[in-house]
């Protein structure tokens, strides 16, 4: 069968899938995986420290607690691996759902665990172990969900088509944070002042992880609606799919996979240090002294901006190309670091209720608007760089290892330095980031015009 004509059915193969049913697959899917993955992160700030590890120091229950959160990065690769090589070997429907149930039972079970008091050592292990678990998921889950929208869109409006599924991440951020934030109004918890013996850490912590399943049945069954991608069909047509797709990413795209990885370094260091970072310097005792539910409100208006501007980073990119467009916008984001001081500083803020909450939520509108502007088109770049028949596995292992150097560093170093150095240090470990980002972006192609059904 010729190209052409594969190409046509690849064609009609889309047209027959209407377009609604495509953005909803990849969007709750994502909206889902990430949901589970930051109701993690929201409580390995305010519920881990106390009830998982021994007590003691508190800046070292919240170390270790950032060291199991950061073990979902080092998961991500290999979640990326295993999905991939099934994605580029059966096929995105199938994987898609195995990545979601692994996902949404790492989550249930994190919600089920007894704690340090209980059980002592064996504790922590379990939630380790759980988080890990969570990383294998969602290390498998974006790709197949970027391939999803970018595979079945129309090839002027990839990027745009692509946006969808990045909208899971400010999605699933507003469903954990805010189902924490109604948790907190309704167990009147204060984080300032409440022990462990209060309600909300005795038990009503374990809500949003236990929920997580409800949403997670919701998922599988729009992804059980779904056909396979055209682009896919074709190259199972045409038999092109390869035994190993790791070993052949690996033989035939090394570089894409360097070039990938830090293109995406430095949206992950932003984002985890506009999350995870910042709300444990915002409500610890040597940082901000913000009250817990007060600066989850200041996050949860922030992250507004956040999902606003992911569809502004997809249309820019493609009218304007992938590379130019995140070259302005990593720029601003290097800029962004050497502000740090001016916002975040308590000799310029204050602290406890002295703090200045209008520059805290300015400092937090800044990042999330450039954290949408990076993020929404890495669906459609990475992929790009890629040719089908190892395009799930390579975008999935560009795109994880970026978390690992990103992201699963990201809050422990941060904790690190600015507890030594002051929240001044925390923005040049940003502007770094954005200058490694900055050299693989110049070495990298433009991909807007790339045909995703060359093998």
């Amino acid at each position: 069968m010729s190209t052409s004509s594969t190409g046509t059915v690849a064609a009609e193969a889309a047209a027959r899938v209407p377009r609604s049913r495509v953005i909803l697959a990849s969007l709750v899917g994502t909206t889902i995986e990430f949901y589970d993955f930051y109701v993690y992160a929201t409580a390995a700030v305010a519920v881990f420290p106390a009830l998982f590890f021994a007590k003691g120091d508190g800046n070292a229950a919240l170390l270790a607690s950032m060291a199991t959160f950061g073990a979902a990065f080092v998961a991500r690769p290999i979640g990326s691996v295993i999905f991939g090589h099934f994605g580029d070997r059966i096929g995105r429907k199938a994987t898609l759902i195995g990545a979601l149930l692994t996902m949404g039972i790492a989550t249930f079970l994190i919600g089920c665990l007894p704690t340090y008091l209980q059980v002592g050592l064996w504790s922590p292990a379990m939630l380790t172990i759980l988080r890990f678990c969570q990383g294998i998921g969602l290390g498998g889950e974006w790709s197949g969900a970027s391939l999803l929208a970018t595979e079945y869109a129309e090839k002027k409006k990839r990027a745009f088509a692509a946006m969808w599924p990045q909208l899971g991440a400010p999605f699933g951020f507003i469903l954990a944070n805010g189902f924490m934030l109604l948790l907190t109004i309704w167990f009147n918890f204060n984080s300032t002042v409440d022990g462990t013996d209060h309600s909300f850490l005795v038990w009503g912590w374990r809500i949003p992880f236990l929920a997580s399943v409800v949403i997670v049945a919701l998922g599988l069954w729009v992804r059980f609606k779904l056909e396979e991608t055209p682009v896919f069909q074709q190259a199972l047509q045409e038999d092109k799919k390869v035994k190993a797709p790791i070993a052949e990413v690996f033989k035939t795209s090394w570089l894409p996979i360097i070039q990938g990885t830090f293109i995406m370094l430095a949206t992950y260091v932003l984002f985890y240090l506009m999350t995870t970072w910042v709300l444990s310097y915002a409500v610890s005792p040597t940082g901000l002294q913000i009250n817990y539910r007060t600066f989850l409100v200041i996050q949860l208006v922030a992250v507004l901006l956040f999902a606003a501007f992911v569809p502004v980073s997809g249309w820019v990119a493609d009218k304007y190309g992938r590379r130019s467009s995140q070259l302005w916008i990593t720029a601003a984001i290097l800029v962004f670091g050497l502000t740090f001081k001016i916002f975040m500083d308590p000799s310029n803020v204050g602290q406890g209720k002295d703090v200045e909450l209008w520059r805290i939520l300015l400092f937090l509108a800044i990042g999330m608007a450039l954290m949408g502007l990076t993020f929404g088109s890495m669906s459609a770049i990475l992929p790009e760089l890629f040719p089908t028949n190892v395009r799930y596995t390579g975008s999935g292992v560009a795109y994880n290892v970026a978390s690992i150097l990103g992201a699963a560093l990201t809050p422990f170093v941060a904790v690190a330095l600015a507890s030594r150095f002051g929240v001044f240090s925390v923005g040049l470990y940003l502007s770094f980031a954005a200058v490694l980002t900055l050299v693989a972006l110049f070495l990298s192609p433009e991909t807007k015009d790339r045909d995703l059904e060359t093998i």
